[in-house]
Formats: C-alpha cells, structure tokens, sequence
C-alpha cells in the first residue's frame, strides 16, 4: 500500500493508495484490490488508471551485467474519467498472475535476490506517474513446490536467484525472461560438480523443470555444464519422487562431466558427444554438455530449512530433452 502525492501533477494535485487485499498469490493466479483516488484542488480529467507487474531482471552488456526494472503484464482498470476537486473514488480490480512469474517465497521464507511488484500508473493531460510499487509475494505452485522439497531433502543449499533475459531452447515461454535458482550441491557431488541451477516454466497445462548442473575448470582440467529438461503435467509433478530423479540424473551428470573434463588439460576444447543414459520411467534421457565460465554470485541459507520433506510416488509420463547442441541456443533469445 502507498499514499504519496502524485510528482507529475504538483501540489494540489489527486493522490492515490493502491490496496492489496492479499499480496500473497501463486503464478497463474490473481491478485484483488482497490486503487483509491482522492481529488485535488481542482477538476481533473483522468485519461486512464493501468496496473503493471513489474519484477529485477539481471542484463548483460559485454563483459559487465547489472539489474534493470522490467515491466511483464499490464492491464487498465479504468478508462476516462473526471474526477472532481475533493472527490474520493475506489476502482476495484483483479489483476491476472502469469504462469511464469518468477518465485519470490519458498518454505514461507524470501527468495533473496528476487522481488515482484505491482505498479499503478495514472495519466492525467498526458502527464503519467507511475507511482511506487507495492511488493507481491509469489509462492510456488504445489507442482514446483514438489520439485523444491527434493532438493531440500538432497541436501543442496539454496544460493541466489535471479531472473535472466532470453528464451529456453525447446521451451515455449510467454515471457521474455526466465527465473534462475542456484543451489550448492551436497557433500556427495563436492568436486564432481559446483552448482545446480533450476529454472521453472509453467503454462495452465504443464511444469517445465530445467536443470543445469555445473562443473568448475580449473589450472589443469577444462570446466563444463550438462542441461537436463523435464515436461510433466502438474498432477503429475506432484505425484512424482523428484529426490529420486533429481539423485539419479545429477549422479549421472556429475559422472559423465568427470570423464570428459575430469583429466582434460585447461584451456582445451573436450569433444561433444550425445550421451544417452536414459532408463524409462521418467528419467531424463540425454544431455549436452559444454565449456562455460560464468561469473557466479556467493552464500546463501539452506532449502532444508525451509521446506518440509515429503515422500511422493514414481510417475511416468515425462518427455526428456532433446540434444543441446550450443549453449547460445539454449540461452538464446536477445532482442535489445
């Protein structure tokens, strides 16, 4: 909620509180409430009222990056109308929640390095002052939360989250950016691989589960990732023992990277290969791994804590990823 007087349109000018009745929701939801306007010292003409989500997403530009503001979904709550010298008027309003909205709240705790926002934006003569944001907490679908429950339950550290400009390669996305959440791995994996990052894209049908697991280079060895993708539907999500399939894929992962980097001299290029290790049942089938650098940012609070373990039953019905052939396919997608 906020109440300021209006920048654009001076002293005197109309204010507005923008009330959330809940600012708790879950992508593919929607969030309720009332813009509230009160009138200035005079007659105005208001040309429009426009809600906007609004979330940080993290832009590269050559070899620096920093966090811009990126509006995602907008909708007008009213059109043209006058509001009078005095005069208190509530809009009330229901705001869709898109299907990708990057998490904010997992196990009840924020996500650091995540926010989402709801703008209110309001057009008096031409003149628009879009106002501050008020703060939306995005919790996951139970389907998602399914899949963050396993890696708690594995052990992995949650380290940072960030939302990155582009498109997955063979993924259907609405929006143009999609949600990073980085995990250290357990003590099992220390030096098989460095971190795991999970991307999730959801549509009213389907959860996509895209993992990433990370392997470091170092003085004499070549570093590498290995991609994996699940497509499941949402009951199926649910019902699946993602502890299971998290273990067996990331375990194959971290041994498949080993043999192609673990002995290789730095600075050498290792020889891609399709590697199927597919075992039916819902195990991803293949992945593609390739030489990677990415600067990565440090410490986090564990997602042990901060979700409840929960035993679910093995599920079949997942379509595995195709080969990745080049990393700029998979993170494609730049229109700037």
């Amino acid at each position: 909620m906020f109440k300021r007087m209006l920048q654009a349109f001076g002293v005197g000018g109309p204010t507005v509180d923008t009330v959330l009745h809940d600012p708790n929701c879950r992508p593919g939801g929607q969030l309720s409430g009332e813009v509230r306007l009160s009138g200035g010292n005079s007659d105005v003409e208001i040309e429009h009222v426009t809600l906007s989500l609004v979330t940080r997403m993290e832009v590269e530009h050559g070899d620096s990056e920093h966090n811009t503001a990126v509006e995602f979904f907008r909708v007008a709550v009213a059109g043209r109308f006058q509001l009078r010298e005095g005069e208190s008027r509530s809009i009330p309003f229901q705001l869709p929640v898109p299907w990708e909205t990057p998490l904010t709240i997992v196990g009840g705790a924020p996500l650091r390095g995540m926010s989402v926002g709801v703008r209110t934006e309001l057009s008096v003569a031409k003149a628009v002052d879009k106002g501050d944001l008020d703060a939306v907490h995005v919790h996951p679908l139970p389907s998602q939360d399914a899949v963050l429950e396993a890696f708690g339950r594995l052990g992995f550290q949650f380290r940072n989250a960030d939302v990155e400009r582009g498109h997955l390669h063979g993924v259907r996305q609405e929006l143009p950016f999609y949600q990073e959440i980085e995990f250290f791995p357990p003590g099992q994996y220390a030096g098989r691989i460095n971190e795991v990052e999970l991307t999730f894209v959801a549509n009213p049908s389907e959860l996509v589960v895209v993992l990433e697991a990370d392997k470091r280079g170092g003085m004499f060895r070549a570093g590498g990732d290995a991609f994996g993708r699940f497509h499941v539907s949402h009951q199926e999500a649910e019902r699946t023992d993602w502890a299971a399939h998290l273990d067996g894929w990331i375990g194959q992962a971290a041994g498949r990277m080993a043999q192609h980097y673990g002995s290789q001299p730095g600075y050498g290029q290792p020889a891609y290969g399709q590697q199927g290790y597919g075992h039916g049942g819902g195990h991803p089938q293949h992945y593609r791994d390739h030489d990677d650098d990415h600067g990565r940012r440090g410490g986090g609070m564990g997602v042990g804590g901060m979700v409840a373990a929960g035993a679910a039953g093995v599920v079949g019905g997942f379509v595995a990823a195709e080969m990745i052939d080049e990393v700029g396919d998979f993170f494609g997608g730049d229109d700037e």
